[in-house]
């Protein structure tokens, strides 16, 4: 799959570079595994002077020595001896580049803290000595979340506030799954639907459904479940290094969010322990799950759910980790007899979310989200407001729309209406197929109600 987007990051990576010509920048890539740090950083350097090292998971001695034969493939070096700590080689690369501007990009920074920690100290200090002497444009890449957010945003550790830039890569916008779909000749909603729900919009993972033309719901139902599917284990492989040793607590929470089980008091309930700190940690350590608010809360209500922020994560729990036994099994077949059973109401709370983000890339609202009162009564599926134009969107979303009732609608949105005195309202009931395929704003009027 060829590069897409990431033109506003490419562009802030080039003026980073740019600085770098008169004194050295440091910018930090992050984000989970395969959403494509490295080949957002590689797109940008083909065009420049740059080196790529990637942090293996070998001793640093041996590191070294890879990294010398990289350095001499694009530098003259002076007569060196042997090199057995990155210290070194850092050091090295600071000394070129008081004399040549270019390009280090480091991949899979934080493994040195399992290689050596002192390395963090070591660039700290060289770093503060030489950064306004070289012309050096670094880059780091982490892909353990937790870990490159500690390394570079806790005031404890010595490369706080050394970045110029973080970058926190995301998955592809509904936009450009679309663009990517429609370079491949299959542009039907339902298709760009599905996408998004199975990879969250992971350019990894749609790479290789593309790869293996999966590009339906039953061709993507079957390759992610058949035997040494790379989608098996991904949960694991993603998480367990981030969890470590508790990664069962954390992966029961997970498990019972992606069902439905919501509140904290309901998941504490079930797991008969105190959860508080798993779900602090899960949301702001690991930026796994997020705090789901009704649109009009105030900051300290306490009326509020949980939601895997991560489409495919969200699907993983839901259906493979949590029908485990038979999926060690090999009885795949069960499996999706269950996603079946069940895709209607799974892929309704989805398609909520998919529409929020379709609202809010239209650059029309300034809040868009839910509503719910409490016990869950009045639910309402999405929410846009404009409160410079004074304008409120208020929609119920289902794949099959004729089963939607305005008026009903209406009657559940009086109280929100209450909070709202003077806004222009608008009713709208919305199915896949009102999706907007290109830049077309979803505004007045969509086949719903007329405004108030």
């Amino acid at each position: 799959m060829k590069f897409y987007n990431r033109q506003t990051e490419l562009n802030k990576l080039q003026l980073l570079y740019e600085q770098s010509c008169e004194s050295g920048r440091m910018t930090v890539l992050t984000g989970r595994r395969r959403v494509g740090k490295t080949s957002l950083a590689l797109e940008f350097a083909k065009n420049h002077k740059f080196l790529y090292l990637f942090v293996s998971k070998k001793s640093e001695s041996l590191l070294c020595l890879e990294y010398l034969e990289e350095i001499k493939k694009i530098f003259t070096l002076p007569v060196v001896g042997e090199i057995r700590n990155f210290k070194d080689i850092f050091a090295l690369l600071l000394e070129i580049s008081r004399e040549e501007h270019f390009t280090l990009i480091i991949d899979e920074f934080q493994e040195f803290y399992y290689l050596n920690p002192s390395v963090y100290s070591d660039v700290q200090h060289l770093w503060d000595l030489d950064k306004d002497k070289c012309k050096l444009n670094l880059i780091f890449i982490g892909s353990v979340y937790s870990l490159m957010h500690k390394i570079f945003e806790s005031s404890r550790e010595p490369l706080f506030e050394r970045a110029d830039r973080i970058f926190y890569v995301k998955p592809f916008k509904i936009k450009t799954i679309h663009d990517i779909l429609n370079d491949y000749g299959c542009m039907d909603a339902k298709s760009l639907f599905d996408l998004y729900l199975f990879t969250g919009g992971v350019p990894r993972y749609m790479d290789i459904l593309i790869k293996n033309s999966a590009l339906t719901y039953e061709k993507i139902l079957d390759f992610m479940l058949e035997e040494d599917s790379p989608f098996i284990d991904e949960g694991k492989n993603l998480l367990i290094e981030e969890f470590g040793k508790e990664y069962g607590t954390y992966f029961s929470i997970l498990e019972l969010i992606s069902v439905g089980k919501t509140a904290r008091a309901e998941i504490e309930s079930i797991l008969g322990c105190q959860v508080g700190g798993y779900l602090d940690r899960l949301e702001n350590d690991y930026a796994l799950v997020s705090k789901h608010k009704p649109i009009d809360a105030r900051p300290n209500s306490r009326l509020q759910k949980y939601r895997i922020v991560d489409n495919f994560l969200n699907f993983w729990f839901r259906f493979i980790y949590r029908n485990r036994s038979a999926v060690e099994t090999g009885n795949f077949d069960y499996v999706k007899l269950i996603i079946n059973r069940d895709y209607s109401v799974y892929s309704g709370r989805v398609l909520e979310l998919f529409f929020q983000q379709l609202f809010a890339d239209t650059g029309q609202y300034n809040r868009v989200g839910s509503y719910w009162e409490k016990g869950n009564e009045n639910e309402i599926d999405l929410v846009a407001v404009n409160d410079l134009k004074k304008e409120i969107v208020i929609a119920e979303v289902k794949l099959n729309k004729s089963k939607i009732r305005l008026e009903g609608l209406k009657i559940k949105s009086k109280n929100l209406l209450a909070a709202y005195p003077g806004y222009r309202a608008q009713w709208l009931a919305l199915g896949l197929e009102d999706a907007p395929m290109l830049d077309v704003p979803i505004e007045a009027p969509l086949r719903g109600g007329p405004p108030a």
